[in-house]
């Protein structure tokens, strides 16, 4: 039965997309529009957790304005310190349908926000890509922002190409024991690198707008975790060899250890600010300098949002 936000997706190829699902790496082809699930947990139908204008991204995406951040429920990775598991794991979150999409992302340029940020949107790139459609038809007109742990299908991310003004993807690791170890994601790396340059060759070099608020291009982010310097280096060695300074990287220190990094000692704890410090030297020497790095204290649990479904 084909209800809620599947009813009106009409797109013959999207829905055979969801009938043998393969949106992610993890390719389960469950048949979605028959109730099944497959690793992220995802239904056929679009699940929100909070619709929000956010103030603490980049300040080129969130600026003085905010962010129109809209967090999906569910995720492709398991990773065991996400400061988001209740809906990245647990899938708390509201059922809307492609048409209640497209409002909420009218909504958002309503309230006044620079840009719509699709937080975690992997799972449902075929009702968002409907839902942008609608949506554009009725005015919408400010940036869309791929929000991504980078861990895609380079043939959903071609999917998205028109859509998508600026993409956010994370490149997490660089040798797969650790995106194993704490994702659960094998040949991390490699699927994270095609997809980037897939999402360059969408977008090209960042453009802004005369107040710097990014209008194109992409933003690769980093998280660096606690005893993993070495591994960082090398995320930043291929990032810079490969596009030079053609793109702009996010070093994040604000890795706080939550969900189930208890159980793993050597990333139960904050990052050590030297090693932080040394990754954002690394990068200097290199001769990056197109880059965002992040202040002391943004490893708080205060910076994690509250998923109580308003705005959905």
């Amino acid at each position: 039965m084909i209800n809620k936000a599947t009813e009106e997706l009409n797109n013959s190829y999207f829905l055979e997309m969801l009938k043998k699902c393969n949106l992610c790496p993890r390719k389960c082809y469950v048949n979605r529009l028959d109730g099944e699930l497959g690793f992220c947990r995802a239904s056929k139908d679009v699940k929100i957790a909070k619709v929000s204008l956010h103030n603490w991204e980049e300040p080129c995406i969130s600026g003085s304005k905010g962010s129109g951040t809209v967090f999906f429920s569910n995720c492709n990775l398991k990773c065991v310190f996400c400061q988001n598991h209740n809906i990245s794991h647990e899938g708390t979150g509201k059922t809307v349908s492609i048409t209640r999409l497209s409002e909420i992302f009218l909504e958002q340029q309503e309230r006044g926000a620079l840009n719509i940020n699709l937080v975690t949107p992997t799972h449902y790139v075929p009702q968002i890509i409907e839902a942008l459609k609608l949506a554009k038809s009725k005015g919408l007109n400010i940036p869309i922002l791929y929000n991504s742990n980078g861990y895609e299908n380079i043939d959903t991310i071609k999917a998205l190409r028109g859509f998508i003004d600026v993409y956010l993807p994370d490149l997490k690791y660089y040798k797969d024991k650790y995106a194993i170890k704490y994702s659960k994601a094998p040949n991390y790396f490699n699927t994270a690198c095609a997809v980037i340059t897939e999402m360059v060759s969408q977008v090209g070099e960042a453009k802004f707008d005369d107040e710097g608020i990014i209008q194109k291009g992409v933003i690769i982010r980093h998280l660096m975790l606690p005893g993993l310097l070495f591994d960082s280096k090398k995320v930043i060695d291929y990032i810079y060899t490969t596009f030079k300074d053609s793109i702009y990287i996010s070093l994040m220190n604000q890795y706080t250890p939550m969900h189930e990094a208890i159980k793993y000692p050597e990333i139960n704890k904050t990052l050590n600010p030297n090693h932080y410090d040394t990754l954002v030297d690394y990068c200097i020497n290199l001769g990056i300098t197109k880059g965002f790095i992040q202040e002391s204290g943004a490893s708080s649990t205060a910076f994690v949002p509250d998923f109580d479904l308003s705005g959905v």
